[in-house]
């Protein structure tokens, strides 16, 4: 479902041909999801009517005739020495029309590109995050299929031979920087019906959305002077679409869970102005093998929390824990955050970071795991 934060890529206006913004730059002013997502113009855009097979390897690449897309990499990462990292590399596609302008100038687009890179040191308790802005034109951003590549500047996810797989992911910032292999894992898992992820009961309130749930990564991190060899997992979100918030929606919860059995949890609760979970929430399971069993929200799973963490930047408050529960699979999780503070300061407020899992899993079995959790529509409306 998620991954609306898209919209901030109107930003790019006031950034121009591309530039980077980090918490404290002025050219990056906060934003509201909310007043960002509704109520915008869609006519002339391509809409998510009805299911329709996955076509890869060019579903992999963009899809320029809906309004938002995403390619939206997390993971979790541990050095040799046993010291745990987590991390986020996203970038995001937005049209600023439905088509390009008349224009022979080699900057003229309707596409513009909006990226976000974190770190989390478990260890030291720190968080860095990055974002940066460029419009899809004149080489500094843009997305090809065959090979794949996505890219803003030399942030990029891209395919390293004639296949899609492996991938290379780059991003640096400063004195962090992140090089990451990543094999495909388990196939790709279509979300929702079939790949349609219903957003409000309106037609075409919808988007296209699979997932690569456990892609083994290794490479390198530089944090500072260090440098170290990393390995873990990593899941790749793909998500394109038209639609914004359905009217009542303010944000959602969404946890990507990969457990030491093998087994993977995505789910998401679409939070209404009243606090309530939207009918339209979601999740799935993974087996092992790739096979996915999907779950009715409230029926076959549920999430409350268990903890709050409060914001230093304004005293937004954020749910921080969380007890989750597929009751007929014998499923009851404990979701900790790695560190507190993961919060990025950026275009939109929004808490994204690593998580460690522990409980019962699959037959009621004690399992351990680890994975990411995403909060949006908290702070800043």
């Amino acid at each position: 479902m998620r991954r609306l934060v898209a919209g901030a890529l109107l930003l790019v206006a006031q950034v121009g041909c591309g530039g980077t913004a980090t918490p404290d730059d002025a050219r990056a002013p906060r934003m509201s999801l909310v007043e960002t997502l509704a109520g915008s113009d869609t006519s002339g855009y391509a809409r998510a009517l009805e299911p329709r097979p996955f076509d890869f390897p060019r579903d992999h690449g963009p899809h320029p005739d809906f309004r938002t897309e995403w390619w939206y990499v997390t993971g979790n990462l541990t050095s040799e020495a046993g010291r745990d990292y987590g991390f986020q590399l996203t970038i995001f596609r937005n049209a600023l029309a439905p088509a390009p302008p008349e224009s022979p100038s080699a900057w003229a687009t309707n596409q513009a590109y909006m990226a976000h890179f974190t770190v989390t040191d478990v260890q030291a308790g720190t968080f860095r995050a990055y974002e940066r802005f460029a419009r899809g034109a004149a080489g500094l951003a843009g997305a090809e299929a065959e090979p794949l590549r996505v890219w803003l500047e030399d942030w990029s996810l891209e395919a390293t031979g004639p296949s899609t797989f492996p991938l290379e992911l780059e991003a640096d910032h400063g004195d962090t920087a992140l090089h990451l292999r990543l094999d495909r894992g388990k196939p790709a898992v279509p979300q929702g019906d079939r790949g349609l992820s219903q957003k409000g009961p309106e037609p075409g309130n919808a988007s296209f959305y699979y997932s690569l749930t456990r892609m083994p990564a290794e490479g390198t991190l530089v944090l500072g002077p260090d440098t170290v060899a990393v390995s873990g997992a990593a899941w790749l979100d793909r998500e394109w679409s038209t639609s914004a918030l359905a009217e009542g929606q303010v944000g959602w919860d969404w946890f990507a869970l990969q457990l030491d059995d093998g087994w993977d949890l995505m789910i998401y609760r679409l939070r209404r102005a009243d606090g309530s979970a939207d009918a339209l929430s979601d999740g799935v399971l993974v087996d092992p093998e790739g096979l996915r069993v999907p779950l009715e929200w409230g029926r076959d799973v549920t999430m409350e929390s268990t903890g709050t963490w409060t914001s230093p930047i304004d005293d937004t408050v954020y749910p921080s824990g969380w007890r989750i529960r597929v009751p007929d699979r014998g499923w009851a999780l404990a979701v900790t955050p790695r560190i507190p503070d993961q919060e990025l300061d950026v275009s939109f407020r929004y808490w994204e970071g690593a998580v460690q899992v522990s409980g019962a899993g699959e037959g009621g079995l004690p399992v351990e795991g680890r994975g990411y959790v995403e909060l949006t529509g908290y702070a800043g409306g």
